[in-house]
């Protein structure tokens, strides 16, 4: 059989967890399992999209991302069209997409679904030429994502810390929806587009989203109270959110959102940007090659939360009680 080579892009910042060591300790199982792998570091913002194209143009079969979101976003940009595959090592914050495809927050155990080498063709979006992969969204969450970037601490902790504060001053706007016949114009607590299911730390914002149907999944949580504000939050937790009457959700594949002047903050896939009043937003089809789990079971709203919750868990205490890889 063929050695398939693979380019191995490492975020050494990405996450809380220390990277040291992780070359070598991943070469060689990569290796039993037919691959031929070459490591490269990211330095800065921009890397790692510069060396996903450059694996793609060699003819690489694959690139392995160990980062977090955003790093899983600058590679998947750089293979967006290409042959090469996108794999997911996941070591950040969130992991959105790692755990929307199913794959443990654990390399390890993560390295089983390179192993599988069961690769399909993905749906990416786009707003305003820009790719995004898990999620874009303006309102609250974009605000949070804003606030966290300043905090010198990444983390689970650190995200509800900014989470909170940023509740206690948010003032909500008014956005117009538009998608073919559908319009929506109502002051709303956050409009988010999704082509994966979650936030990341499984907070399902949208549970029912795939990456392979060809269309983005949009949910507005519109105004409300603080009871109202709760109950969302609940709901994303327990993989139910839509059930109240603050929640309003629908799909398409072409989106308009319209805006105030004054509002420029939004996310893309968790990092803060700065974008325009209007926001033109498409689902770009079968764009993305990606190694994804061959059997993920079926979302089951409070069953799945609940059992990959416990699986978390399972992971920090193999942690904490034996050896890091």
């Amino acid at each position: 059989m063929a050695t398939k080579h693979l380019t191995l892009i490492i975020n050494p910042i990405a996450g809380t967890l220390s990277k040291h060591g992780l070359e070598s300790w991943l070469l060689p199982r990569l290796g039993r399992m037919g691959y031929d792998v070459d490591v490269a570091y990211t330095r800065g913002p921009g890397d790692a999209t510069v060396l996903a194209r450059e694996a793609a143009s060699r003819g690489d079969y694959g690139v392995l991302a160990c980062g977090g979101d955003g790093t899983v976003n600058e590679i998947a940009t750089g293979l967006i069209g290409t042959r090469t595959a996108l794999g997911i090592l996941p070591a950040g914050s969130g992991n959105g997409l790692a755990r929307h495809i199913g794959i443990p927050v654990d390399i390890a155990r993560s390295l089983h679904v390179i192993e599988e080498d069961n690769i399909a063709d993905c749906d990416y979006g786009e707003v305003n030429g820009r790719p995004f992969f898990c999620t874009f969204g303006v309102g609250f969450d974009a605000a949070v994502s804003e606030r966290f970037a300043r905090k010198n601490r990444r983390g689970l902790n650190t995200y509800i810390t900014s989470a909170v504060d940023e509740f206690l001053t948010y003032t909500p706007q008014t956005y117009e929806i538009v998608a073919g016949d559908h319009v929506i114009t109502d002051r709303a607590f956050l409009v988010v587009v999704c082509n994966a299911s979650q936030y990341g730390n499984n907070a399902f914002i949208a549970p029912a989203a795939s990456i392979r149907d060809g269309l983005l999944d949009v949910t507005v949580v519109h105004n409300g109270n603080l009871l109202s504000h709760a109950m969302s939050g609940l709901e994303m937790i327990t993989g139910t959110i839509g059930t109240h009457g603050k929640i309003e959700t629908f799909r398409a594949a072409d989106i308009t959102i319209r805006r105030p002047e004054h509002a420029t903050v939004a996310h893309i896939d968790g990092d803060p940007v700065d974008m325009p009043d209007t926001l033109d937003i498409r689902c770009r089809p079968g764009q993305l090659r990606i190694f994804i789990t061959a059997n993920k079971p079926r979302f089951r709203p409070i069953i799945t939360p609940l059992s990959l919750m416990l699986r978390d868990w399972h992971i920090t205490l193999s942690r904490l009680l034996g050896p890091a890889p």
